[in-house]
C-alpha cells in the first residue's frame, strides 16, 4: 500500500524523490492532470503528490522534515 507523505510543486518533488531514493526508499510521483497538460502549479492545481510504501512512511517523513529545516 502506497501513502502520500507530502505534496509539492513539480521541481521540488523531483528533489524530494531523489533524496528519498538515495536513502533506498521507493517513491512514486502522482501529478494532477492539469499540471501534465499545461505544466502549471497554482493554488494546488498541478501539484505533485509524493508517495512511498506504507512501511517507509515514517522514515520518509523524517527525511522530508529534516530537508525542510535546512
Amino acid at each position: 500500500m502506497w501513502v502520500v507523505v507530502t505534496e509539492s510543486e513539480y521541481f521540488r518533488a523531483q528533489i524530494i524523490k531523489t533524496k528519498l531514493e538515495s536513502e533506498n526508499i521507493p517513491v512514486r510521483l502522482q501529478r494532477e492532470t492539469i499540471g501534465l497538460l499545461y505544466g502549471i502549479t497554482f493554488d494546488g492545481l498541478g501539484g505533485v503528490k509524493i508517495l512511498v510504501p506504507k512501511e517507509y512512511q515514517q522514515k520518509a517523513e523524517v527525511i522530508i522534515n529534516a530537508q525542510r529545516s535546512d
